[in-house]
């Protein structure tokens, strides 16, 4: 008469746990990160360039004041997986953010922004005197 073993039964139900957490592992863990940017200078304005890929426009957030251009953005990823007797629900938050101070004043309320293929360029025109925050709406 052979005896069944019961480790064995719980070795495999770890086992089981462990390919599960496994792929938790696989997963981006969520974190703010930096936007890489370009900034040109011309006569009479500044372009700042910046890639943005996987982005809405809508997710996009614009600002500038006191010689300072912020640019961040955010997204909302989930997936749902049903395995059987297993409902797994991921919910993932991307964001990236970048605050670039400009060489000089410009016209807050001349900017301009356009996003197109996930390349966000935004205009700023040189200014003389100092002016008061304004959000960039992007085209």
């Amino acid at each position: 008469m052979s005896r069944r073993n019961p480790f064995d039964e719980i070795e495999r139900m770890f086992d089981r746990m462990n390919d599960q957490f496994g792929r938790f592992n696989e997963m981006p863990v969520p974190a703010t990160q930096s936007v890489s940017v370009d900034l040109a200078d011309t006569e009479d304005s500044f372009e700042v360039t910046a890639d943005l890929p996987g982005y809405d426009r809508e997710e996009i957030d614009l600002s500038v004041a006191d010689r300072t251009l912020r640019i961040t953005a955010e997204r909302d990823d989930s997936t749902e997986e049903s395995d059987g007797d297993y409902l797994r629900r991921e919910r993932h938050t991307r964001s990236v953010s970048r605050s670039l101070t400009l060489p000089e004043r410009v016209e807050e309320g001349e900017a301009s922004a356009a996003y197109t293929n996930g390349v966000l360029t935004v205009t700023l025109p040189k200014a003389a005197s100092d002016s008061d925050s304004r959000s960039i709406d992007i085209d």
